[in-house]
């Protein structure tokens, strides 16, 4: 990361954090997505001014022409640590190079299947590996990671159950 990039994170979190001492609604943000269903069980997902292809592999039902929803997720938390890792290394003051992640997770889809309502629907494990490099010691590094595992909303939305409420409208 260059020093204008960190010195614009550094701004960045200033700002806010100004705003939101002023105005405490600030810190509510609302992020949207949308869903049209195209094909077995494909999709196009709308984020915003962005949209995303989904599909499944063909043993579960697709042609495997974009990743999968569960792909999405590990995306979702991988980009959401390298975020919190920046965000929270700058905070701390503990340099950091580079940042690299990768992450798998087990799913049974006997679960997703119907096939054993003993089985959870989703993964049973998620595994991460996170590589750092820089200046710091090891302490250092594993401090920055117990403060991102206490602050990344990805891995929060994981470990602590969300409220989900569906509405089913039909036309």
């Amino acid at each position: 990361m260059t020093t204008a990039s960190i010195s614009h994170l550094s701004s960045v979190v200033a700002a806010n954090a100004d705003a939101i001492d002023k105005d405490a609604s600030k810190a509510h943000v609302v992020f949207k997505a949308s869903a049209q269903a195209h094909d077995a069980v494909a999709s196009t997902i709308s984020l915003g001014k962005y949209t995303v292809e989904v599909d499944e592999p063909p043993a579960l039902g697709g042609e495997n022409t974009a990743a999968n929803p569960v792909e999405y997720y590990l995306a979702s938390l991988l980009s959401c640590q390298v975020v919190t890792y920046r965000v929270w290394a700058d905070k701390l003051g503990i340099a950091l190079d580079d940042i690299s992640a990768r992450a798998e997770g087990d799913l049974d889809v006997r679960g997703f299947f119907g096939f054993d309502d003993a089985v959870r629907p989703g993964f049973s494990e998620v595994r991460v590996v996170v590589t750092l490099t820089g200046p710091e010691t090891r302490e250092r590094y594993l401090e920055l990671q117990e403060t991102v595992d206490a602050h990344c909303p990805v891995l929060d939305l994981t470990r602590n159950p969300v409220p989900v409420h569906t509405v089913v409208e039909t036309a």
